[in-house]
């Protein structure tokens, strides 16, 4: 028999869980809805040229793969620089956010910058780097050209939305998403296909449509944060007068991560480089399906956001029995919803893959390729969180970069070019050799999160 007392803790505990589970979903959901709203973009992108045929949907997904690099980039700088706004907003330190999120925009829009210069002046030569197809890298460079003020307007977006998140403001983040979804389908109809009048522009249509939705996108966030004056706006002399102490504390956090995205990102686009040079219909089936993927996965994704948050807010409070209670009970999560959206993958995957213009022969490897990505899932996500959740809400960047990079570029590249240009192997068992990095990732991850030496409090010391 238990005490009262001790049936009094364990109600307490239950209590606490389910706070905390009700915490996390007010947190993560309106993330994964705003990474679904993301992937479902791109889907309705790809399934709109994929009416065109397999060239303008290779050629628009190799195009992508170059703002891939960049996004990895930015979506790498950006959570470095969120542990410490989490864990500023753990003790409410308002001035210090608004100094990170302003140097977090100065640099990715400095680099930024730099990609929309080479994305106007040279495209054919980024294309090479991808596809060794000239049909398709002439219609892709028209993507490349008018797309390329996307690298102005994506760091606009993502300093605030990030900063946003960190705050546990997730919804804000989600309106404006959804409201560039609705307009860049109904743009992508307008320009690509000429109605209501227009001329049917294509590719170059739907490289305007994305302009354009990104442009209202930001437009939506700067209403929300500085005309609604939102707890994270201030004067611009806060944004931009941070000091050096702090500027080196999430460099020193954030070149790990930025390493470490733009690296996985330029291994992961590498991946999409070896497949395509198989043949025109085995990039075709890859790009379709890595969206219908990313419509599932990047959903799940949002577990490790949610880690980084509210584990990262307990670490900059000094909570760290509480900071490790709460990861458990998320990697957890992590692993479930992944093992849920991978069953998700296959019973939608086959009637989404259906809306595709396919040759018999890329509807197959397609088809292989969507099975081989539903019964990874888990795994993807449950290494996702351990980097982008656990390792970065505690600073520990450095490990986290070291271990995925490794993975990505002395196994999973080596394995992508290998199996696809030397042995010749059926695309979806080229794909199912890569994964095998995933595997050593996360013995080695799995390691590390046990040691619990990625729990750091990294705001301590820091001057007003």
């Amino acid at each position: 028999m238990k005490s009262r007392q001790e049936e009094k803790g364990e109600n307490l505990n239950d209590l606490q869980l389910r706070q905390f589970l009700k915490t996390v979903a007010v947190v993560a959901a309106p993330i994964a809805l705003q990474s679904l709203i993301g992937s479902s973009l791109n889907l309705v992108d790809n399934l709109m040229i994929g009416h065109l045929g397999e060239i303008p949907l290779n050629a628009v997904g190799v195009s992508v793969q170059i703002f891939f690099v960049y996004w990895m980039f930015v979506f790498g700088f950006s959570s470095g620089a969120a542990t410490f706004i989490s864990q500023f907003y753990g003790v409410r330190d308002f001035v210090n956010i608004r100094r990170t999120t302003g140097f977090t925009l100065s640099v990715i829009f400095g680099v930024g910058v730099l990609f929309f210069l080479a994305a106007e002046l040279f495209p054919e030569y980024l294309l090479r780097i991808f596809t060794r197809f000239p049909e398709v890298i002439e219609a892709g460079k028209v993507y490349v050209r008018i797309g390329a003020p996307t690298f102005l307007l994506v760091p606009l977006t993502m300093a605030f939305t990030v900063a946003l998140r960190a705050t546990q403001q997730t919804m804000q983040p989600l309106i404006a998403s959804a409201a560039a979804l609705g307009l860049n389908t109904f743009m992508n109809y307008v320009l690509i296909y000429g109605a209501f009048g227009m001329p049917a522009m294509g590719i170059a249509g739907a490289a305007l449509a994305t302009v354009i939705s990104r442009a209202v996108e930001f437009s939506i966030i700067f209403y929300l944060v500085f005309i609604r004056k939102n707890a994270i706006a201030g004067p611009l002399k806060e944004f931009f007068g941070f000091k050096g102490e702090l500027a080196a504390r999430i460099v020193r956090n954030a070149l790990p991560t930025t390493i470490n995205e733009t690296m996985w990102g330029m291994g992961t686009a590498l991946y999409v480089a070896a497949f395509a040079r198989i043949s025109i219909s085995a990039g075709a089936a890859v790009q379709a399906c890595n969206t219908i993927n990313s419509l599932f996965s990047m959903a799940a994704f949002s577990v490790g956001d949610a880690v980084l948050i509210l584990v990262g807010q307990k670490l900059g409070e000094g909570k760290t029995d509480e900071a490790w209670k709460m990861s458990v009970i998320l990697l957890k999560i992590g692993v479930l919803v992944g093992l849920v959206l991978g069953g998700l993958t296959l019973l939608f995957g086959r009637p989404i893959l259906g809306l595709f213009d396919f040759t018999a022969e890329g509807e197959t490897d397609a088809w292989r390729i969507l099975v081989v990505y539903a019964a990874t899932l888990f795994m993807e996500v449950y290494n996702a969180v351990q980097v982008t959740g656990c390792l970065r809400c505690g600073g520990d960047t450095r490990f986290a970069m070291i271990t995925e990079v490794s993975a990505v570029w002395l196994i999973g590249v080596p394995l992508a070019f290998i199996t696809s240009l030397v042995l010749h192997w059926p695309v979806y068992l080229a794909v199912l050799a890569v994964k095998t990095e995933g595997v050593v990732k996360g013995v080695i991850l799995t390691r590390r999160y046990l040691s619990r030496k990625w729990m750091n409090n990294m705001i301590g010391g820091l001057d007003d």
